[in-house]
């Protein structure tokens, strides 16, 4: 149960981030979440997508280089120590995360963590076994 994440270099200037988006705008792809991790001269731009395979598509005529990335979604308590719980059998499991990022889905009930483990397979099997609900691609879009 794993997510594809596209990602994507952009210039750090102005226009650039607008561009790359409209970009999936233009062919109807809806962005689910999205994190920007920068540099004085460009940044990485991570999404994941309704649409990946479109998305990459999209970016890719526009004269980006995209690339597919696999990811795990987990849902996470929202509330005080909701993150550190799942962190915690992250790390009980010998996990190693290279990066993450997330969204709230209600307010107070639940959020969504990006991870990019090393092994995202080992991931899933590790943290489901832990109770942690690995959101699944067909669950995270539709909600």
């Amino acid at each position: 149960m794993k997510v594809t994440q596209i990602s994507t270099f952009i210039e750090n200037r102005p226009g650039r981030l607008h561009a790359a988006c409209a970009a999936l705008a233009d062919r109807g792809v809806n962005i689910h979440t999205l994190s920007l991790a920068d540099t004085a001269e460009f940044g990485i731009l991570r999404f994941v997508l309704a649409d990946p395979a479109a998305g990459k598509a999209a970016l890719e005529a526009a004269g980006y280089l995209a690339k597919e990335t696999e990811v795990v979604a987990v849902e996470v308590p929202d509330d005080a120590g909701g993150l550190a719980d799942i962190l915690a059998k992250a790390d009980a499991a010998g996990l190693n995360i290279e990066y993450m990022y997330a969204f709230s889905m209600a307010a107070g009930r639940r959020a969504v963590v990006i991870i990019r483990f090393t092994d995202p397979d080992r991931a899933v099997e590790a943290l489901s076994q832990q109770g942690v609900n690995v959101v699944a691609p067909v669950e995270l879009l539709s909600r």
